[in-house]
């Protein structure tokens, strides 16, 4: 897994007031948003530096600040527990809903889109710094599919690097996940959840009501 030494996100961004992006309550062309990620409620005690402290959960949050050519992202966490190593996603679907807990309809996560690694540090805190396509536009697409639509990746996520670090909340190390350069992560650790009323991602700001599904303008 290749390792990159990441941009430190100030202390300041991990207590930082969390006013949640909803799509539906935010303008075009939105400069900053805010949103926190939810942990993968069945392997919570694994990321949890303090698995049996309901007062210390494991805890990230998510600043993206709009730029002119490119976007910045900054992950910042905290109770995480030390010296776990992860790979950072955005995706097209995430697996829980809106209230943070699993969806029964889930079936994948959709188009993927490696970003970075993310390290736990030893006293259990997690930064990490990203600058490409995110808020509205972020897409890919397969021209050689017989449908080449472009798909919209307004989720972001983690995995755990190591299947191992989730073995004993019942993942099967022999059965990893294809996140993480080497095609053998572990599950999800923890993800941003969609808007109640729209369903999408927090990475779209200025969703399209007149569309059914509803879509994102970019």
């Amino acid at each position: 897994m290749k390792r990159f030494s990441l941009t430190t996100v100030a202390v300041a961004l991990i207590a930082m007031p969390i006013a949640t992006a909803c799509a539906q309550d935010v303008n075009p062309q939105v400069n900053q948003i805010q949103f926190r990620l939810t942990a993968n409620p069945k392997f919570a005690n694994c990321l949890a530096q303090y698995p049996n402290d309901p007062t210390r959960p494991p805890s990230a949050y998510v600043k993206v600040q709009r730029g002119n050519l490119n976007d910045t992202l900054q992950l910042a966490g905290k109770w995480i527990k030390p010296n776990l190593q992860f790979d950072l996603f955005t995706v097209e679907k995430s697996n829980l809903l809106s209230d943070g807990t699993p969806d029964p309809a889930f079936t994948t996560f959709g188009l993927a889109w490696y970003q970075s690694d993310v390290d736990a540090s030893a006293t259990g805190t997690l930064n990490a710094s990203i600058k490409t396509i995110l808020l509205d536009q972020i897409f890919g697409f397969d021209a050689d599919l017989s449908n080449p639509n472009p798909i919209n990746t307004f989720h972001v996520g983690f995995w755990f690097n190591n299947p191992n670090d989730a073995a004993a909340c019942g993942f099967d190390p022999t059965k990893p996940t294809p996140f993480n350069g080497e095609h053998s992560a572990g599950p999800l650790a923890m993800i941003s959840v969609p808007d109640a009323t729209t369903d999408l991602g927090p990475l779209c700001t200025n969703p399209n009501l007149s569309t059914s599904p509803i879509s994102c303008n970019p």
